[in-house]
């Protein structure tokens, strides 16, 4: 696995580089993986890394891009929307001449049209805000301090919002709060149930599940005809 560099587009206009974790020996196919966003980055990182390691052993080429704002990037989060964020992973699967497309959680909404692949436990962008919020809403009570939903709104949409330690600008609130998903039919959905046990974005923290990764490397690997 290298740790390389790739001309992201920024909001402002012109490139910037961001990395991409990626298993690249040249081979024919080539699998862009998005992964998922917000506060269930963290607790599928490992596991998405996991199963890259799997497709390797597949002979399958796999590449892990930041978006921006994202994990390492340097550039502002609140400058972010899904429209920069789609066109970072539409550059992304040029750059890396990415043949198959596999999506983590919300991270289907951002998918690159021409691409053929797979949707791993889709979930709407406005689902994503409302699991944000509930987050700020039990943090806020817990400290003592109440706030209630239409004033969150009203803020998000204005002037932004800090949601679960992520500064959402307000034209990415607005575009999360009207997202939802939509079927290009060239990605089929797995869900949790094929893949068998609970989701680790349930859980507190960041864990494992081997099984898991095996099973969605299986259907991918598979459906590759790797």
């Amino acid at each position: 696995m290298n740790v390389t560099a790739w001309p992201c587009p920024q909001a402002q206009g012109g490139t910037r580089d961001e990395y991409a974790l990626a298993f690249d020996k040249g081979r024919p196919h080539r699998l862009l993986i998005l992964p998922a966003l917000f506060e269930e980055a963290n607790k599928l990182r490992r596991h998405t890394v996991e199963v890259m390691r799997r497709l390797d052993g597949a002979e399958i080429d796999t590449f892990l891009p930041d978006l921006p704002g994202c994990n390492e990037s340097l550039q502002p989060l609140e400058n972010q929307t899904l429209a920069s964020w789609r066109d970072a992973a539409q550059a992304a699967a040029a750059h890396f001449g990415a043949t198959h497309l596999l999506t983590v959680r919300t991270s289907a909404i951002l998918a690159p049209p021409e691409l053929s692949g797979w949707r791993y436990a889709p979930k709407p962008g406005a689902n994503a805000l409302r699991a944000l919020m509930r987050a700020r809403l039990v943090a806020m009570r817990e400290a003592g301090r109440e706030e209630g939903i239409e004033e969150m709104l009203e803020a998000g949409r204005s002037e932004g919002l800090d949601l679960a330690g992520y500064r959402i600008g307000p034209r990415m609130f607005a575009d999360l709060e009207q997202s939802r998903l939509h079927d290009s039919g060239r990605l089929a959905d797995i869900d949790q149930e094929t893949i068998g046990g609970s989701g680790l974005w349930l859980r507190a923290e960041p864990g494992e599940a081997p099984a898991q990764v095996d099973a969605l490397a299986a259907i991918v690997s598979m459906g590759i005809g790797a």
